[in-house]
């Protein structure tokens, strides 16, 4: 086998993202946001595993959801005196 022959098997050259998936279409529950209660301390953007919560200028504005899949982190981890983030059916 010469150098020409080698494959690049196992090389990743670019790192890893879903950002071409939409997969929000699944979803059953879908994340609501007060935005009268949000205090912006942007909890839900980091424990999000899908990075659907949208942060503008340092302010929650919403959720990007042809991403979000409907898991409820981000309302399970809404501060409890805050709970500005509530999910609802995603039929209504």
């Amino acid at each position: 086998m010469t150098k020409k022959n080698i494959t690049f098997a196992g090389i990743i050259f670019e790192g890893g993202t879903a950002d071409e998936y939409k997969t929000g279409g699944w979803r059953k529950l879908r994340p609501i946001l007060d935005k009268d209660k949000c205090t912006n301390c942007l909890i839900c953007w980091v424990m999000c595993p899908d990075s659907a919560v949208i942060v503008e200028d340092g302010k929650m504005v919403g959720f990007n959801l042809e991403h979000c899949k409907g898991c409820g982190i981000c309302a399970m981890e809404c501060p409890d005196k805050v709970k500005a983030i509530t999910m609802e059916e995603e039929e209504k």
